[in-house]
């Protein structure tokens, strides 16, 4: 698979940690340009400086794509610094804060709305035009938007509701983007991962955090580098070829 991207340029959203890490990684490997966006600036810087070491190509961009102008200036910068976008890889940058829907803090519900959907929603409208362009007149013929989901687009869960009505949200808004552009060679697809090894849970409150231990004390969870090469796989297919939604758990997992 190596050099399969040469040529071609990926941004990666949330890429300080993680999902986002390992699949920058994975695709500057694979010959891709990368940019990186997040807001833990130090992580990304030296992220691409690993990245440059190894021989690739990359640009660290601070952002918080919240942010509708940061957002977009995320997009912009990273064609005005390479020319063009192939790929973007949308929504490493998430957050999943659990609890009861009864007495819920609104700043949590309005937290997750925000980077797990309005954020994605904010990178894609800006990327969309160049990602046409890279499928018209690009050296495979082809873009990918690949949409960083979860298990929780799928199984609504007591004590998940906020976060499961962003994941659905964005399992719907991919379909529907999907049928307007696949005619144009713009690849949209979803990666739902089941339980991972990464930072998302310690964002929760302790009581929260100890009950999603319990949940899966009997469960291998798969780790960054396991979504990262599925979303390498899916954006290595042929232009023939579209791979529109990827579910992926622990073997261990039932739900």
């Amino acid at each position: 698979m190596t050099n399969q991207l040469d040529g071609t340029v990926a941004l990666i959203t949330g890429a300080s940690s993680g999902i986002g890490t390992a699949t920058a990684e994975a695709l500057a490997a694979l010959g891709a340009t990368v940019a990186l966006a997040a807001r833990r600036t130090e992580r990304i810087n030296e992220l691409a400086d690993k990245i440059r070491a190894g021989g690739g190509h990359a640009l660290a961009i601070t952002a918080d794509v919240t942010s509708e102008p940061e957002a977009r200036a995320v997009v912009e910068q990273t064609v005005a610094e390479f020319g063009r976008l192939d790929t973007l890889v949308n929504n490493n940058a998430g957050v999943m804060l659990l609890g009861p829907a009864v007495g819920a803090q609104l700043g949590e519900w309005q937290h997750m709305v925000d980077l797990n959907l309005s954020g994605l929603l904010y990178c894609t409208h800006a990327a969309l035009p160049h990602l046409l362009d890279a499928a018209a007149d690009g050296p495979r013929q082809v873009a990918d938007l690949v949409n960083v989901s979860s298990v929780a687009g799928r199984v609504p869960r007591n004590g998940s509701a906020v976060y499961n009505a962003t994941k659905h949200g964005v399992g719907a808004f991919s379909e529907a983007l999907r049928q307007e552009v696949t005619r144009r060679h713009v690849r949209v697809s979803v990666i739902e991962p089941g339980a991972v090894d990464t930072e998302l849970v310690s964002h929760n409150r302790p009581e929260i955090q100890e009950s999603h231990r319990q949940r899966f004390a009997q469960t291998q969870k798969m780790v960054a580098t396991d979504i990262a090469e599925t979303i390498a796989f899916v954006i290595t297919r042929p232009r023939h070829m579209s791979i529109n939604e990827v579910l992926v758990r622990p073997t261990d997992q039932d739900n």
